[in-house]
């Protein structure tokens, strides 16, 4: 298993791109940068801003080895629905500046006064909020709400309780007075506050000497209110003297916040807001079928027990060959067994990378996004993880086909899909078996209009074949999106308990005869399904045990036994033994069964002369 976090190691080839970033950084020399991020969701925004701090960090050291980069990392989505994202976003900086100055040992008053400057914008809005929330009729919230709150109680009379209380509130403002106001402040607008809080930051940052990066991530996973008021909060310290933002975001989240936010807005207007935040937009590249074989191929490794300095080793290796990916160098199995030794369970993963990445880029569904490339992964991990604890055989390979269908292929196809397999006597879906055929020999393949998708006629080619293999134990471990129906989950109790002794006991099928005369033909047919679906796998047709089970069906039933008849002329006459003319002889429909095999080149003479003997005594009908 895989867990869904960003990383700070290079997995997907972003490390050119990242180091791109940095540099700009870097090259800026304190002057205001904002750089964009932008991307689909679980693209690797924020793998690319993990490795974007980490090239910083190593070119932050200055000449006399203090780090010259300050670095904050801003999750607006954490704070949604908890704080106000503007003022948290604030805090977070102005607490980060202070805990540096205090280490570093300079621009300690400078940042103090900075902090204060926040705590006081914070009290300010505070109080404002409250107010409005007064006029409403509407009772505030947090401390002010708690005095508020104990107004009112005082109202209704005084004792020894309420005494305590409003000592524990006096004290609890005075602890928050001496947070939020700090030393006494000269009436000021809002506007002046506002340019006092830009310069005391300014001020603050040059005294210590250092740039500030701001890494700003999620924001397209946060509700429009959430996103523009980080983004409200951004414009504070934009474009001050060193000062970087880095903003990772889905461009079109971006653009849907705006417009929930200011009604009316039309798309131009949308994304000018955002553009006119970022000087450098940069894309997250998308993923080619070598990235996503080599995504993969990182990722079985890195889950494979390999001690991490051999993982690391790997990582490189695989990293430098995808920079040379341009000029025809490849990243698949055969490469990556030239940087270690595997065992061959880990190289049967590398096996599945080959043969399923071209598909997890090309297919509409998962489009090379790293994200839904690992959510793959562990859906497969956890249904062989299900097969093994329920000690049901099936093969990675089919397993991985069918999954890639049920994630990426038409819903409508894949319950078709489901159905075949669940109908099926044998758990075959035998329809497949002539598209996959063609589709392999390159050949065109007419396909019903819910299976018409370019997606399908690469997927039929994709090793192994499906239409020739019982699939029943993939569908088993696939539950919770296609139940598994059998024939025999339509058995009574009695019936299921029945064909179960037919099948573990075939020999002794006579014992069972009075009961099978009491069961419905429906729910005979079903057993008679299952008894020559376990008969298919004899290869010799003498008297095996499974003949006496169907044998005792057909007598309880008489229609079942033209259904036996039809599966006899249907086995290979050279699998057929003189001694089952004897066993079956006496049957009413076994003459027809004779006939056709006497006439079917290739039948032995011994059973020939079986026939024969049969007939001479007597015991066989001539038709």
């Amino acid at each position: 298993m895989w867990p869904d976090n960003e990383t700070d190691k290079d997995f997907l080839n972003f490390g050119g791109v990242a180091d791109t970033v940095a540099e700009i950084i870097v090259q800026a020399k304190g002057r205001p940068i904002s750089i964009g991020v932008s991307g689909a969701w679980g693209v690797g925004k924020s793998s690319m801003i993990k490795l974007v701090r980490r090239s910083l960090a190593e070119r932050s050291k200055d000449g006399d080895g203090t780090d010259k980069f300050v670095f904050v990392e801003f999750n607006a989505w954490l704070y949604q629905g908890y704080d106000d994202a503007r003022a948290a976003l604030m805090e977070v900086i102005g607490n980060k500046l202070l805990k540096e100055a205090e280490v570093r040992k300079t621009g300690l008053d400078k940042t103090k006064e900075f902090v204060d400057r926040i705590h006081w914008m914070r009290l300010i809005k505070l109080a404002g909020a409250s107010a409005i929330a007064l006029h409403a009729g509407i009772p505030p919230v947090g401390l002010l709400g708690e005095l508020y709150g104990f107004g009112k109680k005082l109202l209704g009379g005084v004792d020894t309780g309420t005494v305590d209380e409003a000592e524990k509130l006096v004290s609890e403002v005075k602890d928050e007075e001496s947070k939020l106001v700090g030393p006494k402040k000269q009436p000021s607008t809002p506007p002046q506050e506002i340019h006092a809080l830009r310069e005391s930051f300014e001020k603050a940052l040059d005294a210590m000497g250092v740039t500030l990066v701001v890494l700003i991530d999620d924001l397209d996973r946060c509700l429009p209110e959430t996103t523009i008021a980080t983004l409200e909060a951004i414009r504070h310290f934009l474009f001050l003297k060193n000062t970087a933002f880095v903003i990772a975001a889905d461009d079109e989240m971006i653009k849907y916040a705006v417009k929930r936010h200011f009604p009316g807005v039309d798309d131009a207007l949308a994304i000018n807001y955002f553009d006119k935040l970022i000087q450098v937009p940069i894309r997250v590249p998308p993923l080619g079928t070598q990235e996503v074989r080599a995504y993969m191929l990182l990722l079985f490794v890195e889950n494979s027990g390999l001690p991490e300095d051999v993982c690391e080793k790997i990582r490189v290796g695989v990293c430098k060959q995808l920079e040379q990916s341009w000029q025809g160098k490849r990243v698949d199995r055969a490469f990556i067994e030239t940087l270690h030794k595997f065992d061959g369970d880990l190289v049967g993963k590398f096996d599945t990378a080959d043969r399923l990445a071209h598909l997890m880029t090309i297919a509409s569904g998962i489009a090379g996004n790293p994200r839904l490339v690992k959510r793959f992964l562990n859906a497969l991990s956890i249904r062989m993880a299900i097969s093994r604890a329920h000690h049901v055989g099936i093969d990675e390979a089919a397993l991985a086909k069918m999954l890639l269908f049920e994630r990426v292929g038409n819903p409508k196809a894949y319950a078709e899909l489901t159905k075949a397999v669940t109908e099926s006597a044998d758990g075959k879906p035998t329809f497949l078996r002539e598209w996959e055929e063609k589709a392999n020999a390159g050949k065109e393949v007419e396909l019903p209009e819910a299976w018409k998708e370019p997606f399908v006629q690469e997927w039929l080619t994709l090793p192994p074949s499906l239409g020739d293999r019982d699939l029943r134990g993939v569908l088993y471990v696939s539950r919770e999106h296609a139940p598994l129906i059998s024939p025999q989950d339509r058995l009574s109790s009695e019936a299921a308990e029945l064909l179960t002794a037919l099948l573990r006991h075939p020999g002794m099928a006579s014992d069972l005869k009075a009961r099978l005369q009491k069961v419905p033909r429906t729910e005979l047919n079903v057993i008679m399904d299952r008894l020559l679906e376990r008969a298919r796998q004899e290869e010799v047709w003498g008297v095996p045990d499974i003949l006496e089970a169907c044998l005792v069906v057909a007598d309880a039933d008489p229609p079942q036994g033209a259904r036996l008849a039809a599966f006899l002329l249907d086995r290979p006459v050279a699998q057929i033994k003189p001694n089952i003319v004897p066993k079956i002889s006496d049957l009413p429909w076994a003459a027809g069964v004779f006939n056709k095999w006497e006439s079917t080149a290739g039948l032995a003479q011994t059973v020939k002369k079986a026939i024969k003997a049969r007939r001479d005594d007597g015991n066989v009908s001539v038709q």
